[in-house]
């Protein structure tokens, strides 16, 4: 064996020690690449969630202002019936009780709407503070992939202990949207 042969040798296997003590750290960047990608996706079905829930509550809203309309509407129908000179007035009586009925049917439907409605408020609200969790997890979790990344470069260790921090932390802030309620 010549002399050159047992340096490049001797390299080769420094070479080999230092990648092996990398191994940890490469590991964590794939599991960190893995969370960043779930928790993408988690948070865009959250924010999906959250438009589509805003959507049927702006719908209800929509129907109860409807009922209210209506509603108000045939009692002006009713007190222009009192005030005008009606020529049936069996048949006038006969209209108002159908059309009390009718506000009768209303006012509890829109008592109904207006729960649902305000339900649906909530749950885009939480839908939305769901979602901000997410984001702020990705976000954590995609520095800790970053930084723990420069420690392929660097070789210190300080930037792997760094990068996991900001990772738990996103980690945190993912698990944090199981318990808000």
């Amino acid at each position: 064996m010549e002399p050159n042969e047992a340096q490049e040798l001797q390299e080769q296997a420094e070479h080999a020690e230092h990648e092996s003590s990398l191994r940890p750290v490469a590991l964590t960047m794939t599991v960190l690449a893995v969370l960043v990608a779930v928790i993408t996706v988690l948070g865009h079905r959250t924010h999906t969630k959250a438009v589509l829930d805003q959507n049927k509550a702006t719908d209800t809203w929509g129907e109860y202002q409807a009922q209210k309309t209506r509603s108000y509407n045939t009692q002006l129908t009713i007190d222009l019936m009192k005030l005008m000179p009606l020529t049936d007035k069996e048949e006038a009586q006969k209209s108002v009780e159908e059309y009390r009925k009718h506000q009768a049917e209303w006012a509890e439907k829109t008592s109904e709407e207006f729960k649902e409605a305000r339900a649906l408020e909530a749950e885009v609200k939480l839908a939305e503070t769901h979602a901000v969790c997410f984001d702020l997890s990705e976000a954590l979790l995609e520095i800790g992939l970053v930084i723990t990344s420069v420690t392929l470069l660097t070789r210190k260790r300080a930037y792997w202990y760094v990068g996991i921090g900001f990772s738990l932390a996103g980690i945190v802030a993912a698990l944090a949207v199981f318990f808000l309620k």
